[in-house]
């Protein structure tokens, strides 16, 4: 399709899908009564919760000593395996209002340890836990409940001593821009109802203490395990060398995961032909408009953020466009990515995985719009969903990538030039007196 006529039709989707996404709901914030009246009926008197836990987290407060907590949604454990975020929250098309109710609707039972309790070798296979977490088997225990948990490949039953009723005081994240999170309640203990299944990959990768963390991952993406599995795992401090395994914060474990399997798919394409003609893509989610342009060459990657005034993100409505950007050439990056965070490691794991499935290599431009649509924030995996199903359906084509990026422009809320003087792929194109008039952001 010829990128005018592109462009045209996905102004019409686009239309449409604001039309729908219009009304902002803040009705997650009612939960609290529910949740309350919800826990009150499940808790036995002496304060023990019996339920299903399809996750943990992993804070990173006071690292290295940091709060682990097991996550379960109390009197709603038939559909526990829906509160765990995975790509199928896309699937099912939930909006910003669905992932604050499934979030705030999980009791997360915590306790502090230190990282290194997470140093051990061997295999869960299913014990109980107890009081106290062991360096010397980080299978026993607290931590040992929360490992088997993480390892399995469905939502396990569970049975959790409290000290205490929860904090209901959500963290809804609307006003420090942190994604939503349930109450909270201090955990004497933890034990395991059932023998969790354990899929044998990752077995696999449990058994061999000299394997390399990063290797560990890589095996278990090749094997069909999506990244939302392997941070879990990882976070768990499951993967790694013997005792140098370690939890790792759930926010670091995500981008750690992107970041990984994103250079393996790079390297895997090094030597791959390139397309051969340009082509734009586009996706939009969670009032995100993600563009993507692929440009026959060998690998290089830009993502661009355009955070419109009154975003989660930008929530000054007089600031103006902010305009963020980072970039990569053939040889990948050295360091992490400041500006745009893990936003810029999800989306392009998405567009690798595009180009890896093709047999292809691309020089790759992505324009992330943020609009005012965004009003509270739900994690990084909307980003890489919505760049991964950007390839789905029609695309445009372009003679040049002068001609993409124009017409791209054209959708943003900023100027060619202006865009130009922030996107290093973009300053490369011949700019004319007329690209740097009209809309400045």
């Amino acid at each position: 399709m010829r990128l005018d006529d592109y462009l045209e039709f996905e102004a019409n989707e686009r239309a449409e899908r604001r039309r729908l996404a219009r009304e902002k709901d803040y009705g997650i914030l009612d939960h609290l009564d529910s949740f309350e009246r919800r826990f009150d009926a499940e808790v036995s008197d002496d304060a023990v919760v019996g339920s299903v836990s399809p996750s943990i987290f992993v804070g990173r407060s006071d690292y290295p000593n940091v709060s682990t907590g097991l996550l379960s949604p109390v009197g709603r454990e038939e559909r526990a395996d829906s509160f765990r975020t995975s790509g199928a929250w896309y699937d099912e098309g939930v909006s910003i209002a669905d992932v604050f109710e499934r979030r705030t609707s999980l009791l997360n039972a915590n306790r502090g340890v230190d990282v290194t309790d997470a140093g051990a070798s061997g295999v869960g296979t299913g014990g109980s836990g107890g009081d106290a977490a062991s360096v010397h088997d980080a299978w026993d225990g607290w931590l040992g409940v929360q490992r088997e948990v993480a390892i399995a490949d469905r939502p396990v039953d569970v049975e959790i001593g409290l000290d205490g009723t929860p904090d209901l005081d959500f963290e809804v994240g609307l006003a420090d821009v942190k994604t939503p999170t349930g109450p909270r309640a201090a955990a004497r203990e933890a034990a395991l109802g059932e023998n969790p299944h354990v899929p044998r990959p990752v077995k696999k990768t449990l058994e061999d203490d000299d394997w390399r963390a990063e290797g560990a991952m890589t095996y278990l993406y090749r094997r069909g395990f999506d990244v939302y599995e392997i941070n879990t795992i990882l976070s768990a401090g499951a993967l790694g060398r013997g005792r140098n395994r370690r939890l790792v914060p759930t926010r670091w474990s995500i981008t750690a995961v992107d970041d990984t399997i994103g250079t393996f798919l790079r390297g895997s394409i090094r030597d791959e032909p390139s397309i051969d003609r340009i082509e734009v893509h586009r996706n939009e989610y969670l009032g995100n408009a993600f563009w993507v342009i692929l440009v026959p060459g060998n690998w290089e990657y830009e993502l661009v953020e355009l955070k419109a005034p009154g975003s989660i993100w930008n929530p000054d409505p007089d600031a103006g466009v902010y305009l963020a950007a980072a970039s990569e050439g053939r040889e990948g990056r050295t360091g992490y990515v400041e500006e745009t965070a893990g936003a810029y490691y999800a989306a392009r794991l998405g567009v690798l995985e595009h180009l890896h499935e093709r047999g292809r290599q691309a020089k790759v431009l992505v324009c992330r719009h943020v609009s005012d649509d965004y009003w509270g924030p739900v994690g990084v995996w909307q980003v890489r969903e919505a760049v991964r199903n950007a390839f789905a359906g029609e695309r445009g084509t372009a003679e040049t990538f002068g001609e993409a990026v124009r017409g791209v422009a054209e959708h943003l809320p900023v100027s060619l030039g202006r865009l130009r003087r922030k996107s290093t792929m973009a300053a490369g194109l011949q700019a004319t007196l007329a690209d740097f008039t009209g809309r400045d952001g």
